[in-house]
């Protein structure tokens, strides 16, 4: 009776139990559900697309070139706009002769018209690839060495302002108060557009002062260094009738402010 008994509660105990799993099923199911993931995982992504090739996704380079584009668009547009304003408003404004003559020479100030004049313009252009020292005593160049910075675009820009220029353009852009002439790489940025070298700039004025002020820039003759020892472009021309566009983009400006 004792045993019977016995036998009968181990019976019992054991039909109240949970079984549990072996490691091997664990670890099945576990295989299984990771790979539940990571098809979900690859069909998000994709979106019906490949992604084992570069073909179906757009380089960040592309979307950067493709953005400077629209931007392109937009000055021009937003140009033709302006100058329909601006004959409205010449056409209905009541203002005096002498009023008209000050709004106008404002906005040449601005930059903001089309300016014609003698010029003189500055081409930058990277070394040749695989460029060596050319002079005797000077160390093999770095990659820095060899592309148009920052410092180069500027030091161009700021010896015209101060040869007397009358007005500024960089690549296709005419420069205003605002502008900043910014280098990512050796890639210029300039007012929402992307630019690559060889870089152009091209300034109104006397040509013999802005010649005299080019030379005189202690920046640039330190370009002129590295133009003679690894072959940086440097090439400056006259010209006897230049048309700069007036500046068709945004004139808002943009500020800090303090956090409350």
């Amino acid at each position: 009776m004792s045993n019977s008994a016995d036998s009968s509660d181990e019976a019992t105990k054991g039909a109240g139990r949970r079984p549990g799993l072996r490691p091997v099923r664990l670890l099945t199911a576990a295989v299984f559900a990771l790979a539940g993931l990571i098809f979900f995982t690859s069909f998000n992504t994709a979106k019906g697309t490949n992604i084992r090739t570069d073909a179906s996704m757009l380089r960040l380079s592309d979307l950067i070139q493709e953005r400077s584009h629209k931007n392109g668009l937009l000055d021009e547009a937003n140009g033709a706009l302006r100058e329909d304003v601006d004959a409205l408003a010449e056409r209905d404004s009541g203002s005096s002769a002498a009023e008209e003559a000050k709004l106008d020479a404002l906005e040449k100030e601005a930059g903001t018209r089309k300016l014609k004049g003698e010029a003189v313009s500055v081409t930058l252009t990277d070394a040749p690839p695989g460029a060596t020292a050319k002079i005797p005593g000077y160390p093999e160049p770095q990659p820095n060495d060899l592309v148009i910075h920052q410092q180069d675009l500027q030091a161009v820009v700021n010896a015209l302002w101060k040869g007397g220029a009358k007005g500024i353009k960089v690549m296709d852009q005419r420069l205003i108060s605002t502008s900043a002439v910014r280098c990512v790489g050796n890639t210029l940025i300039l007012q929402g557009r992307v630019y690559s070298p060889p870089y152009k700039v091209t300034a109104v004025g006397e040509p013999e002062k802005l010649r005299q002020a080019l030379t005189a820039s202690p920046e640039i003759q330190n370009y002129m260094l590295y133009v003679n020892a690894y072959g940086l472009g440097w090439k400056v021309d006259e010209h006897r009738a230049v048309t700069l566009p007036g500046y068709s983009g945004t004139v808002d400006l943009h500020y800090a402010t303090p956090v409350e």
